[in-house]
Protein backbone atom coordinates (compact mmCIF):
# COMPACT_ATOMS: atom_id res chain seq x y z
CA UNK A 1 0.00 0.00 0.00
CA UNK A 2 1.08 3.57 -0.62
CA UNK A 3 2.52 5.46 2.34
CA UNK A 4 3.65 9.09 2.33
CA UNK A 5 5.84 10.65 5.03
CA UNK A 6 6.56 14.38 5.11
CA UNK A 7 9.62 16.00 6.67
CA UNK A 8 11.47 19.31 6.62
CA UNK A 9 9.01 21.54 8.40
CA UNK A 10 10.11 24.02 11.03
CA UNK A 11 10.14 27.64 12.11
CA UNK A 12 11.71 30.35 9.94
CA UNK A 13 11.68 34.12 9.66
CA UNK A 14 9.79 35.89 6.89
CA UNK A 15 11.86 35.98 3.71
CA UNK A 16 13.57 32.71 4.51
CA UNK A 17 13.40 29.32 2.81
CA UNK A 18 12.50 25.73 3.61
CA UNK A 19 12.48 22.53 1.59
CA UNK A 20 9.82 19.98 2.43
CA UNK A 21 10.25 16.33 1.49
CA UNK A 22 7.70 13.56 1.05
CA UNK A 23 9.08 10.03 0.96
CA UNK A 24 6.82 7.58 -0.85
CA UNK A 25 6.72 3.84 -0.28
CA UNK A 26 4.58 1.24 -1.99
CA UNK A 27 5.18 3.04 -5.29
CA UNK A 28 7.17 1.48 -8.12
CA UNK A 29 7.52 4.60 -10.27
CA UNK A 30 6.64 7.94 -8.77
CA UNK A 31 6.00 9.55 -12.14
CA UNK A 32 3.00 7.26 -12.64
CA UNK A 33 1.24 9.40 -10.04
CA UNK A 34 -0.04 12.89 -9.72
CA UNK A 35 1.76 14.28 -6.67
CA UNK A 36 0.73 17.41 -4.83
CA UNK A 37 1.16 19.57 -1.76
CA UNK A 38 -1.69 20.96 0.33
CA UNK A 39 -1.75 23.09 3.45
CA UNK A 40 -4.25 23.71 6.21
CA UNK A 41 -4.69 25.99 9.21
CA UNK A 42 -7.06 25.25 12.12
CA UNK A 43 -10.69 25.73 11.17
CA UNK A 44 -9.92 26.29 7.48
CA UNK A 45 -10.36 24.14 4.39
CA UNK A 46 -7.37 22.27 3.05
CA UNK A 47 -5.79 24.37 0.29
CA UNK A 48 -4.04 22.92 -2.75
CA UNK A 49 -0.81 24.81 -3.40
CA UNK A 50 1.22 22.81 -5.95
CA UNK A 51 0.96 19.69 -8.11
CA UNK A 52 3.17 17.85 -10.58
CA UNK A 53 2.16 15.28 -13.20
CA UNK A 54 3.87 12.50 -15.14
CA UNK A 55 5.16 14.79 -17.87
CA UNK A 56 6.58 17.31 -15.44
CA UNK A 57 3.75 19.76 -15.86
CA UNK A 58 3.14 21.81 -12.73
CA UNK A 59 0.27 23.76 -11.25
CA UNK A 60 0.54 26.35 -8.48
CA UNK A 61 -1.93 28.27 -6.43
CA UNK A 62 -1.82 32.01 -7.06
CA UNK A 63 -0.69 32.59 -3.49
CA UNK A 64 2.63 30.77 -4.04
CA UNK A 65 3.42 31.35 -7.73
CA UNK A 66 6.96 32.56 -8.24
CA UNK A 67 7.99 31.56 -4.72
CA UNK A 68 7.48 27.77 -4.49
CA UNK A 69 8.82 24.97 -6.70
CA UNK A 70 7.58 21.38 -6.81
CA UNK A 71 9.71 18.48 -8.05
CA UNK A 72 10.20 14.71 -7.79
CA UNK A 73 13.24 12.44 -7.51
CA UNK A 74 12.45 9.16 -9.27
CA UNK A 75 15.43 7.23 -7.88
CA UNK A 76 14.59 8.08 -4.28
CA UNK A 77 10.80 8.13 -4.75
CA UNK A 78 10.59 11.51 -3.09
CA UNK A 79 8.45 14.59 -3.67
CA UNK A 80 9.86 18.01 -2.78
CA UNK A 81 8.48 21.47 -2.17
CA UNK A 82 11.07 24.25 -2.24
CA UNK A 83 9.61 27.27 -0.47
CA UNK A 84 11.35 30.62 -0.91
CA UNK A 85 10.49 34.16 0.18
CA UNK A 86 8.28 32.80 2.91
CA UNK A 87 5.54 34.99 4.35
CA UNK A 88 3.67 34.84 7.62
CA UNK A 89 0.55 33.73 5.75
CA UNK A 90 2.42 30.58 4.66
CA UNK A 91 2.20 29.31 8.24
CA UNK A 92 0.24 26.05 8.14
CA UNK A 93 0.45 22.29 8.34
CA UNK A 94 1.66 20.99 4.98
CA UNK A 95 0.54 17.66 3.54
CA UNK A 96 1.71 15.70 0.54
CA UNK A 97 -0.80 13.72 -1.47
CA UNK A 98 -0.88 11.30 -4.40
CA UNK A 99 -3.27 9.69 -6.81
CA UNK A 100 -2.83 7.34 -9.76
CA UNK A 101 -2.71 9.07 -13.11
CA UNK A 102 -0.95 12.03 -14.65
CA UNK A 103 -3.87 14.43 -14.72
CA UNK A 104 -3.50 16.77 -11.76
CA UNK A 105 -5.74 19.27 -10.08
CA UNK A 106 -5.54 21.11 -6.77
CA UNK A 107 -8.81 19.61 -5.52
CA UNK A 108 -8.24 17.66 -2.29
CA UNK A 109 -11.17 15.35 -2.98
CA UNK A 110 -9.42 13.78 -5.99
CA UNK A 111 -6.45 12.43 -4.02
CA UNK A 112 -6.44 8.94 -2.50
CA UNK A 113 -3.22 8.91 -0.47
CA UNK A 114 -2.08 11.42 2.15
CA UNK A 115 0.85 11.98 4.47
CA UNK A 116 0.51 12.88 8.14
CA UNK A 117 1.60 16.49 7.70
CA UNK A 118 4.56 18.64 8.71
CA UNK A 119 4.22 22.01 10.40
CA UNK A 120 5.65 25.24 8.99
CA UNK A 121 5.73 28.44 11.03
CA UNK A 122 6.86 31.74 9.51
CA UNK A 123 7.48 34.64 11.88
CA UNK A 124 7.79 38.30 10.94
Amino acid sequence: QVQLVESGGGSVQAGGSLRLSCAASGITYIKSYCMAWFRQTPGAEREGIAAIGAYGSTTFADSVKGRFTISTDSANKTLYLQMNSLKSEDTATYYCAARIGASCTLSAGTFFFWGQGTEVTVSS
